[in-house]
């Protein structure tokens, strides 16, 4: 992707190597009046936050956390705390790599926004029109689905749509494919559902508008580089080859395990998740918000282009709406707009309060069951002199009552059903979103093989013809299995059809999602 002036990014990178040092010479008297207000309010605050960064540390068993705030145009306050890893050591700076997951999403509205902005797109195009392949369930929703829509988390489908798929390794072709086949849970822009695919959609269209190869190119060309994020990157491969990283781990209540990186999640997620960044990167990206589309005097976007993003389009609460790739949250004292994200074993919070001029951005090691959000909203609660509220507290109670209530759905009845006899319920199945899987026995259970991506499902026995499943470890799924665990991921349930056989096969996910399988025709007995 080419920029719009060869010398732009130099010098821009070169005005934001400064950050954390002096008042930009151009603000003006009540502008840095206001910044100096708001420094003085962080360092009043800073014993008590790092205290409440302490306790929830130890209270979520996280090793390693980053926080930044930024006043107005300024890295104001930034920290590291932890080891990047409990097995290797190594202290956390503000250098330390983190996967920041969905807060991507703000970067991907961003680009979406710039190529409306050059007249690449307008907002209300067609979906059909820009990728003819597109489809949903319903004809109507296909025909009116817009770009504005990609973002807004109110498309009707069920939350985290064909995000298990995803997990399972199917590409992003299939997967955006595989909406189609998604019956809807809620009328279209009515309803709030959060969902990654429609967001990989979203980042191929910004490519072709832009003329680029993927939209990562895009990203590193419009916003990476520009905005001086130079240690921010895309892949698995980069975040392990980066010398000050930190591990990833994965959370439990009674502890959390070091897991291994995959490429699979998030990094094949796209614009939906696959950012790693850092503490000083992310205030960069937080100054441009809070500059609305500029940077130490550099304009990238327009403040219109921007504002956009940071539009409510639905609503989640009766305090907080989803724009595009932003949640908007209404406060005593001021809105906040934030996002945050959640890998295996990452965590991360970016939040902002454009009428005061601060931001904050939170990075974890591990998964992301509340730590980061906590802290960041209590962060903004402080900055806005809204009242104290201990999130820390209140948000691990709801993460553990969360982990009990898994745990008890895949209990083993104490006197569980005998199974059907195995090779019975062995064969070749179909479903039209996936395409061929085939189950065969294996020891005391079976084997779901999807074809077209390699995963190997292993069904254990549950009760009668319900069965437990789980993501094997094979080959390229070993990481993402261990980035898992060891708690099943949904049931498998053998039914029987009109003609009174065991042809029918229902994968249901513990995210939701259900997956109804036909045994074909040559596989029955």
């Amino acid at each position: 992707m080419k920029l719009g002036a060869a010398g732009r990014r130099d010098v821009l990178t070169a005005a934001i190597a400064g950050v954390g040092t002096a008042l930009q010479p151009g603000l003006s008297r009540a502008a840095a009046s206001a910044e100096a207000d708001n420094e003085a309010r962080i360092r009043a605050m800073t014993p008590e936050l790092e205290a409440v960064i302490g306790r929830g540390m130890k209270a979520y068993d996280v090793p390693a956390l980053a926080i930044g705030i930024v006043a107005r145009d300024r890295l104001a306050y930034a920290r590291g705390f932890g080891v990047r890893s409990r097995q290797s050591g190594g202290q956390v700076g503000t250098r330390t790599v983190f996967q920041i997951g969905s807060a991507t999403k703000g970067f991907l509205a961003t680009t979406l926004a710039l190529m409306v902005e050059r007249g690449r797109l307008r907002w209300d195009d067609r979906i059909v029109d820009l990728d003819p392949g597109f489809a949903l369930a319903d004809p109507w929703v296909t025909r009116e689905f817009r770009v504005f829509d990609l973002l807004a988390q109110r498309s009707g489908l069920p939350p985290y749509a064909n995000d298990a798929l995803g997990i399972m390794g199917l590409d992003e072709t299939a997967l955006i494919r595989s909406l189609r086949y998604v019956e809807p849970v809620s009328s279209f822009r009515s309803t709030f559902a959060y969902t990654n695919v429609t967001h990989m959609l979203a980042g191929r269209i910004v490519a072709k508008a832009a003329g680029a190869a993927d939209w990562n190119a895009v990203l590193q060309a419009e916003l990476l580089g520009p905005l001086g994020m130079a240690q921010s990157t895309t892949t698995a491969a980069a975040i392990e080859g980066a010398p000050d990283h930190a591990e990833g781990y994965r959370w439990a209540p009674s502890g959390s395990v070091e897991v291994p990186f995959t490429q699979i999640f998030p990094y094949d997620f796209g614009g939906a998740g696959d950012i790693n960044s850092t503490v000083e990167d992310m205030a960069n990206w937080l100054r441009l918000q809070l500059g609305r589309g500029s940077v130490a005097g550099h304009r990238l976007v327009s403040a219109e282009s921007l504002a956009a993003t940071h539009t409510p389009k639905v609503a989640v609460s009766a305090t907080q709406s989803y724009a595009l790739g932003w949640v908007v949250r209404q406060t005593p004292n001021g809105t906040v707009i934030w996002h945050n994200g959640g890998t295996s074993a990452f965590g991360s919070y970016v939040g902002f309060a454009p009428d005061h001029d601060a931001g904050v951005v939170v990075l974890t090691n591990a998964t992301n069951v509340g730590l980061p959000d906590a802290i960041g909203a209590w962060t903004m609660d402080r900055l806005l002199g809204n009242p104290d509220v201990d999130y820390v507290t209140m948000v691990l109670k709801q993460a553990v009552a969360g982990f009990e209530r898994d745990a008890a759905l895949f209990t083993r009845p104490t006197t569980p059903r005998p199974a059907p006899p195995l090779a019975r319920l062995a064969g070749r199945f179909d479903n039209p979103g996936i395409g061929r899987a085939d189950v065969a026995v294996e020891g005391a259970g079976l084997v779901m093989t999807l074809a077209a991506c390699g995963a190997r499902l292993a069904f254990d026995p549950w009760d009668g013809g319900v069965f437990t499943v789980r993501l094997l470890g094979d080959g390229r799924f070993a990481a993402i299995a261990a980035n898992l665990g060891p708690q099943p991921s949904g049931f498998a349930q053998f039914q029987i059809g009109k003609d009174g056989r065991l042809d029918r096969l229902l994968l249901s996910m513990s995210d939701g999602q259900a997956y109804p399988f036909q045994r074909t025709a040559l596989s029955r007995g």
